[in-house]
């Protein structure tokens, strides 16, 4: 039923928990399983209205990507250990919700699994989760863990 499966890894417990299903069911299905983390541009006024200041503001891109490419491979590396083979891990910048759907669309997605707390900032507070906005955009279902 489900050939492309796609995980979005922010590293947080509702994400693992996600993969972990997302596993299960890739084993069901013989699906292709890819790992999609995203991180998003750092700007220096969203730095200057945060408590905690940067040493260098300049490297905060390389540092995002850096600790999105660990997420992406520690659960790629969990998925492998779990006999789920062919598991792609990709990192991707931009806007979490809208990249992910966008991710999906180009690379026809059957389903998404997603944690339904991740590590969101102050932003989802006020306008959504990330998995409420990709369950809004998503053209295939999106099952929410």
């Amino acid at each position: 039923m489900f050939k492309r499966i796609l995980l979005p890894a922010d590293g947080s417990e509702g994400a693992f928990e996600a993969l972990k299903l997302a596993v299960e069911l890739q084993k069901i299905h013989s699906a292709e399983l890819m790992i999609l983390s995203v991180f998003r541009h750092h700007s220096l006024r969203e730095a200057s209205m945060s408590m905690v200041r940067p040493r260098d503001p300049e490297h905060m891109d390389d540092l995002m990507k850096s600790y999105s490419k660990e997420v992406a491979e520690s659960f790629r590396a969990y998925a492998i250990e779990q006999g789920c083979p062919g598991v792609r891990a990709f990192v991707k910048s931009g806007h979490t919700a809208k990249t992910i759907v966008e991710f999906a669309n180009k690379n026809r997605v059957d389903l998404i699994i997603i944690g339904s707390h991740g590590l969101g900032d102050a932003e989802s507070f006020l306008v959504g989760s990330v998995s409420q906005k990709v369950v809004g955009m998503a053209r295939c279902p999106v099952l929410v863990v």
